[in-house]
């Protein structure tokens, strides 16, 4: 493994910003917060740390079997959606693996699968969907490709029909599809998921994570669906513990609050509206059509000295300069309340 050439991606999210007067908006998390049932019982069962969770997280997956309409043997729990893009890659990604993901994109692909010495290679675009064909003849055989859906940071949305022609064409190739769902529940107006296709096709992998739609981002929970043989594999690497009581605690009662979805996506295509016309309106200004709870924002200013500029001003949004893909002229933000989105339009009317 290239470990000594490992350097951790630099995410948003606060860091070292403690001050809780800041609106961050770099952190791509439900715009109405914790279910309320969720903090709730983590205050109810915070007794529980004594004890050592279920390394298997049981209950989680009998209620993951529900939410997901799919057998327990095709579903796997992590310690956060980053802890199973690593273990994928380890378990089933080599030297010999050529690994094709499409840029911009989440980083951690790349990062995860050269940890591994994986043959990485890019296919950019802002908008995979206009360039499906091109992107199907790069599939490398008995490889790997990487998709996130709806992407971060363009939030672009991939259909339902065009993953399935990535899928089949990589099955022939003997070629795994990952494909990263951990925003597919914030697209208010469609769903274009693929869960439920990991009975049919093997080669599929599919990411999930409650860290977004539920806002549990602190305690750190995802999961993953695929055939009974990869999650078997999967199941053999996983550290003991690694999902920790507290944790599953909140997944229990957050997969029950399909309301909180609801009314999140009712709130997302509302100010999603709002945010695009309202920064479109600023000179310097354009932002990429967003399907999701994000916003890609191409500026004339340079990335990081805007960042530091809407600091002042409180407001913390993300410098997409480090994507791959990218350069200096690019942040995004979320969607939040409508509240805090006044504030941060202010903000950008009343740069200096």
């Amino acid at each position: 493994m290239s470990v000594m050439k490992h350097v951790p991606v630099v995410h948003g999210g606060r860091n070292n910003l403690h001050d809780p007067q800041i609106l961050d908006f770099s952190s791509n998390i439900c715009p109405i917060g914790t279910p309320p049932s969720v903090k709730k019982t983590l205050k109810k069962n915070i007794e529980n740390i004594k004890n050592y969770p279920d390394s298997n997280s049981s209950t989680v997956i009998s209620n993951l079997k529900k939410y997901t309409q799919l057998n327990k043997s095709n579903i796997l729990v992590g310690n956060g959606a980053i802890e199973i893009i690593y273990n994928f890659c380890l378990a089933f990604l080599s030297k010999k693996t050529k690994v094709l993901i499409p840029i911009p994109t989440f980083q951690e692909y790349e990062v995860a699968a050269k940890l591994n010495d994986c043959n990485v290679s890019y296919f950019k675009t802002m908008n995979l969907s206009e360039d499906l064909n091109s992107f199907i003849l790069q599939i490398p055989k008995n490889g790997c490709v990487f998709i996130c859906n709806p992407n971060n940071p363009t939030g672009k949305l991939l259909q339902k029909n065009q993953l399935l022609e990535i899928i089949k064409k990589a099955k022939k190739l003997s070629t795994f599809i990952f494909i990263d769902e951990c925003f597919i529940e914030m697209v208010p107006e469609s769903n274009e998921s693929v869960i439920s296709c990991v009975k049919k096709y093997n080669n599929l992998f599919v990411l999930r994570s409650l860290t977004k739609s539920f806002a549990l981002p602190g305690i750190r929970i995802g999961y993953a669906v695929a055939s009974n043989q990869m999650i078997k594999i999967l199941e053999k690497i996983k550290i003991p513990w690694s999902v920790n009581s507290l944790a599953q605690d909140a997944a229990n009662i957050a997969l029950k609050n399909t309301s909180h979805l609801n009314k999140s996506n009712l709130i997302i295509e509302k100010e999603l509206h709002y945010l695009t016309n309202k920064i479109n309106g600023l000179e310097g200004f354009h932002c990429d059509n967003s399907s999701t709870n994000f916003i890609l924002i191409k500026t004339k200013n340079d990335s990081t000295k805007l960042q530091k500029k809407l600091l002042r001003h409180n407001i913390l949004v993300r410098d997409c300069k480090n994507f791959r893909g990218l350069d200096n002229h690019y942040i995004r933000i979320a969607v939040k309340s409508h509240k805090d989105n006044l504030k941060l339009v202010k903000a950008l009317e009343n740069l200096e």
